[in-house]
């Protein structure tokens, strides 16, 4: 399902009935809505949730890899079919982007929700990456956890295949708010707006300089060409001219 409220997209996994799982038909669509998203000057944010209150996504739907195991079909592990991968699709996005995790986030689910930029979750949420009990890989998880936590964290999540509650994520850094469930939905549009009242060009360079100067040497990330210079746009211009008059400023995105 796709809405919008101003400059906010919000993206719902909708297959409540199978806890939001990531069917193969879901994966492709999911990912042209965040490319959709990505491409449109009027989104400025994009939530990611889930249909229902059980669980934001529970990752691969199994029934349908076990039904393609019983037909003979040959298992493709994930990137390596001729679809973009949905992981990447949402990382690489230059739209600033949010999860809002209402409940179970598991295998694939919390790893579409590692690669959102910030992620919010219910108190009752509940995390982690199982596919060790289930003799999977888990790829994505296993190069985005060291990134964002201590490394016996990001072990600690693959090695155990345990689930976790949001608070312990929320301390470990990997989350950045827990509020209560029934709270959800209006605190992701509230930070989603809040990031969306900002000028565009600027949130966009500071994402782009953040996370593509990860893998680079501290003055090589301060050379880095990344497009758009918000201090030669239009908008730099109207938020000084904003503030010296009091008021809100009107964003251009030039």
């Amino acid at each position: 399902m796709v809405r919008d409220d101003g400059f906010v997209r919000t993206l719902t996994i909708n297959r409540p009935e199978r806890l939001n799982a990531l069917s193969r038909a879901v994966r492709a669509r999911l990912a042209e809505e965040v490319i959709r998203a990505d491409e449109d000057p009027g989104v400025r944010a994009i939530v990611l949730t889930g249909a229902g209150d059980r669980a934001f996504c529970a990752g691969a739907d199994l029934k349908e890899i076990a039904a393609g195991d019983q037909a003979g079909e040959a298992f493709r592990r994930p990137g390596r079919g001729p679809e973009r991968p949905l992981f990447e699709v949402v990382l690489e996005c230059h739209t600033p982007t949010i999860a809002a995790i209402n409940g179970y986030a598991v295998g694939g689910g919390f790893e579409l929700a590692l690669a959102c930029d910030l992620r919010i979750a219910s108190e009752t949420a509940r995390l982690g990456i199982p596919e060790a009990k289930r003799g999977m890989g888990a790829n994505f998880a296993s190069v985005m956890l060291p990134r964002l936590a201590p490394l016996g964290i990001a072990l600690e999540l693959l090695f155990t295949a345990e689930l976790f509650p949001a608070s312990d994520l929320a301390r470990w850094g990997l989350i950045n708010r827990v509020v209560p469930p029934q709270e959800l939905p209006a605190a992701a549009a509230a930070f989603a707006a809040q990031i969306a009242a900002n000028a565009p060009l600027s949130v966009r360079r500071m994402k782009d300089v953040a996370t593509r100067g990860l893998g680079l040497s501290f003055s090589a990330a301060l050379r880095l060409d990344f497009g758009p210079d918000p201090y030669l746009s239009e908008d730099r211009k109207e938020g000084v001219r904003a503030f010296v008059e009091r008021r809100q400023p009107r964003w251009q995105g030039r």
